[in-house]
């Protein structure tokens, strides 16, 4: 769960129809963007980003001398780190105030937000500055490929590639732990329809038998809650938690539902009590 940092703030919401910037991307004059478009939200974990907050939270950006600073965008549900681009003042507030990742164009001198032509739009929900304040990360779901090459994210040519002269696959992308174990079993589920004949495997096995799934999914469920009914040590509570992990993955890609999908679900309950929640699921 989200614990609330002074550097983090959970975007605010905004007046639709108060329109801060003008047509060449610049702040419009006569108008205080902050005072104009902010509304108060509800009390949340972060800090929130009210009207008093916004100009001296710009100011506290440690800007270079060109006003700019770094910031990337970062998937909410995965951790995927989907881009990095620049911003400046205008470019972070406006991404605030329309909750949009939106950049500074250095090459054309304007601003530009992420999926203004592709509609792949990154849908920002919190906002987070580094220990020096001199970097930003834009935390927030895509609404479909980042990358202009169609890639999921811009980072996908691994340094080892490059230096063995392999082929840059725009699919093969910086995974994490769990990614990296839903991606070996989505390969496993294609060769099993590209060559039935394939080297077996336990992953095949489990994905060619749903009865066999099943029962190990209880199977590993039960171990795991014994190791604390009979207080067994972390160490192998972790073990069959891995366990139950890896045989919950191989069921969700049988049934087509990646782990992002439940992530999703997950961050979608952090607001909601869980009595409610499952209130809900029977109505």
């Amino acid at each position: 769960m989200a614990v609330p940092y002074t550097n983090c703030f959970q975007l605010p919401k905004v007046n639709p129809k108060c329109h801060i910037f003008s047509s060449s991307g610049g702040l419009s004059t006569g108008v205080s963007p902050a005072h104009c478009c902010l509304k108060t939200s509800p009390p949340v974990m972060h800090l929130e980003a009210k009207v008093s907050q916004v100009d001296p939270l710009l100011d506290s950006v440690k800007w270079d001398d060109r006003g700019l600073a770094v910031a990337i965008a970062q998937n909410v549900d995965t951790g995927a780190v989907l881009m990095q681009g620049f911003v400046n003042k205008e470019a972070l507030l406006k991404t605030i105030t329309s909750k949009q990742a939106t950049f500074y164009s250095r090459s054309r001198s304007t601003l530009w937000t992420k999926g203004e032509t592709s509609m792949n739009f990154i849908n920002v929900s919190d906002v987070f500055l580094d220990c020096d304040r001199d970097s930003i990360i834009y935390l927030g779901k895509p609404d479909g490929p980042t990358c202009h090459t169609g890639a999921e994210t811009c980072y996908y040519t691994s340094v080892d590639d490059i230096i063995n002269d392999s082929p840059v696959d725009g699919s093969k992308l910086a995974l994490t732990t769990l990614y990296a174990l839903e991606s070996t079993i989505s390969k496993r589920k294609e060769e099993l329809s590209e060559n039935p004949d394939s080297k077996p495997s336990w992953t095949k096995r489990l994905l060619l038998d749903e009865k066999l799934l099943c029962s190990k999914i209880r199977e590993e469920a039960d171990e795991l809650c014994r190791t604390l009914e009979e207080n067994e040590d972390q160490t192998r509570t972790a073990s069959e938690m891995a366990d139950v992990l890896y045989h919950a993955m191989v069921l969700l890609a049988l049934k087509g539902v990646k782990v992002e999908d439940v992530l999703q679900v997950l961050r979608l309950r952090f607001a909601q009590s869980g009595v409610e929640e499952k209130k809900s699921r029977k109505s």
